[in-house]
């Protein structure tokens, strides 16, 4: 059984079921997850928990497998926690795996919790998952998307009986704290804990948020791509400049830039050519949010502006690795932000 994240506090209202399986990368939800079923198993008489880590592919199912029929003299249920940090149990695991989501049906003593990381859709269709699925309750935690971020933090604000002043001010004073906390949820939840402890119940300035929310973003050079893609130029720059205080490698970040610049290039020579647009992106492995951003750029890029882009990033290949290009910034990161910014200027949708 799938459920979604919002759904789990209505659900544990109506009754426990005896696994669940938590998984993600998003550090603070899994764990906000985990505590909320504890806490509602705990409610019910499970007063006992054993943790489990598997760490490596010796790792002794046995235990595990042991730990669901060995309650103690003082409980009569108990939590037994499973933690599968890499999301590759092994073959060994796949198989005790199975057995643990065969003895967890009807098994009313003990509650399974496992916590896994993010999983590929091929880990997700394979036999030791599909069992958990079938014989518990599965919800998968995604990371909040920076869309949807100044709600969440008006949300986690309102839970603590505070919230910004009304009208556009209020709306400045989310995106700044946005800014200051995207990709590090957990720092997120911190900043608006301290928000609480500052300044009593009630409204809270955009000053008040600016002197007290530090910046504590993290950025994904994957993230910059749709961020460039969507025309997001003060965000981009943002990015930039946040990924190499980080220390993430010039050459990655110019990669990203330039296979999207190559991609967009393949798909207009395909479209030119008689091929449908959703056929020419298939082919070029563009699928998903990247689909949709290249959907709506594409008829923006002209031959012109194309040429002239790749143009562009195969002198800034040149000088990520040590060459000087005439008219161009010596330094790696003056010419990517130069080439970000052009490439999503013309992504600019008017």
């Amino acid at each position: 059984m799938q459920l979604a994240l919002p759904q789990l506090s209505a659900h544990l209202q109506k009754g426990l079921r005896s696994l669940y399986v938590l998984h993600g990368d998003e550090a603070l939800l899994i764990q906000e997850a985990a505590d909320a079923i504890r806490a509602m198993a705990r409610s019910q008489g499970y007063t006992e928990r054993s943790v489990h880590t598997v760490s490596g592919a010796h790792f002794d199912w046995s235990e595990v497998l042991a730990a669901g029929g060995s309650l103690s003299l003082f409980a009569d249920k108990q939590i037994v926690e499973v933690r599968v940090p890499s999301g590759k149990p092994g073959k060994e695991g796949s198989t005790a795996i199975q057995q643990l989501a065969a003895s967890a049906q009807g098994n009313d003593s003990t509650l399974t919790l496992f916590l896994l990381p993010r999983l590929d859709a091929a880990t997700r269709k394979g036999a030791w998952f599909g069992a958990l699925e079938n014989s518990g309750v599965s919800i998968q935690i995604d990371p909040v998307d920076r869309n949807a971020l100044p709600q969440w933090i008006a949300q986690r604000l309102h839970q603590q009986g505070q919230r910004v002043v009304a009208g556009e001010e209020g709306q400045r004073t989310l995106q700044f704290f946005a800014d200051r906390v995207e990709g590090n949820l957990l720092a997120a939840h911190q900043e608006i804990q301290k928000l609480g402890l500052l300044h009593p119940p009630g409204e809270l300035s955009q000053e008040q948020v600016e002197s007290a929310v530090v910046n504590v973003a993290r950025y994904d050079v994957f993230k910059l791509s749709e961020s460039v893609l969507s025309g997001q130029v003060a965000r981009v720059q943002r990015m930039l400049d946040g990924l190499q205080a980080e220390g993430e490698a010039a050459v990655l970040v110019h990669y990203t830039l330039a296979e999207d610049i190559r991609a967009l290039k393949r798909v207009k020579d395909a479209i030119a050519s008689g091929k449908p647009m959703p056929l020419a992106l298939r082919e070029q492995r563009v699928w998903g949010p990247r689909e949709r951003l290249f959907e709506r750029v594409l008829p923006r890029m002209t031959e012109a502006r194309l040429n002239g882009l790749l143009q562009a990033a195969h002198q800034v290949d040149g000088i990520v690795k040590g060459l000087k290009v005439p008219d161009w910034p010596t330094d790696p990161w003056q010419a990517l932000q130069r080439l970000a910014v052009r490439f999503s200027r013309f992504c600019i949708v008017r």
